[in-house]
């Protein structure tokens, strides 16, 4: 049975830390191949396994010398039907991957969970599409069905919550809100931002929060943005406004360079790590409920330190 399902510790105001960039960590600092940005494959052998529990072990142990609580974001974020067909899983397969992965989060949780100091369990969830440019338009209800196998598993297997990443337009995160609803499970939605603090279908971030909030009466526990630089979007947040206040979680890109630039990128762009802890800060006060931080594309354990050092040590010393 899930830990925290009936209620997520992050809701009641502490501090939490959740990983980083852990696609581009595997290819561009470990040189690993990584077919379709599936971390979820390198489950399948021993290596592989060790290789994710190490990547998640670091990052646990920042948030435990931190003094904050922390998001295991299980590495499915590839791991659904359309993908998994491409990289050669059947359905039996694939909903095994989708298993494993939830299992290794939940050992991890064993290990470091503390009260003070939660570990909380998101089965992770990506678009069925392009995560930087969406190439088609589902309905609410297609993106229901189509998320709806994924969303079953990790509700069977004790996920707390699903988090679904990398969101580019409304309807998808709509349905995968009603998805979570159906199976009776928290979900949280990430919307990815161009340049223009836009979503990729050109929607502004306030009306996709507003869209899909007004559609499944506010049944998301939260919302985050991930996978663009605070460059991209500090000029549109609103402090005073309702929307802006749905936003407890961020993971921000270490580069500045647009989703085209970094689709073409053959070198990894780490950015400065103690400039983005810098923007984070400024964003904690922009964000008056942001609560979890961690990073996206380009970004390490170093940056996720970084992040604590600059906010949750200000926030603790308050």
């Amino acid at each position: 049975m899930a830990k925290y399902r009936t209620h997520l510790p992050q809701l009641d105001g502490g501090n939490f830390l959740t990983d980083s960039g852990f696609e581009t960590t595997l290819v561009f600092h470990d040189g690993i191949e990584l077919p379709c940005f599936a971390a979820f494959d390198l489950l399948k052998t021993i290596g592989g396994r060790n290789r994710t529990e190490q990547y998640y072990r670091k990052h646990a142990e920042i948030a435990r010398k931190s003094g904050a609580g922390f998001i295991l974001e299980s590495p499915t974020w590839r791991a659904s039907p359309d993908w998994g067909k491409k990289l050669g899983y059947n359905q039996t397969a694939l909903r095994a991957a989708n298993i494993e992965a939830i299992e290794l989060m939940l050992e991890l949780q064993r290990q470091f969970d503390r009260a003070q100091t939660p570990f909380v369990v998101s089965g992770n969830i990506g678009p069925r599409g392009d995560g930087y440019r969406p190439d088609s338009f589902m309905t609410v209800e297609e993106a229901r069905d189509y998320h709806a196998w994924q969303v079953a598993i990790f509700a069977e297997t004790g996920a707390d919550f699903v988090s679904a990443f990398t969101m580019t337009y409304a309807n998808e995160a709509t349905g995968i809100v009603f998805a979570a609803r159906d199976a009776g499970v928290p979900v949280v939605i990430s919307f990815t931002l161009e340049t223009d603090g836009r979503l990729p279908s050109g929607q502004t971030l306030a009306d996709a929060i507003a869209e899909v909030d007004a559609a499944t009466a506010g049944y998301a526990a939260y919302y985050m943005i991930n996978c663009a630089h605070p460059d991209h979007f500090d000029g549109v947040i609103d402090r005073d406004s309702p929307w802006a206040r749905r936003i407890l979680g961020l993971r921000a890109n270490a580069s500045r360079r647009s989703h085209a630039e970094l689709d073409a990128a053959t070198e990894l762009d780490p950015g400065d790590a103690d400039e983005l802890g810098g923007q984070y800060r400024q964003l904690a006060n922009a964000l008056p409920n942001l609560r979890v931080f961690g990073g996206c594309c380009g970004t390490d354990h170093r940056h996720v330190e970084a992040i604590a050092f600059q906010c949750l040590k200000t926030r603790n010393a308050a």
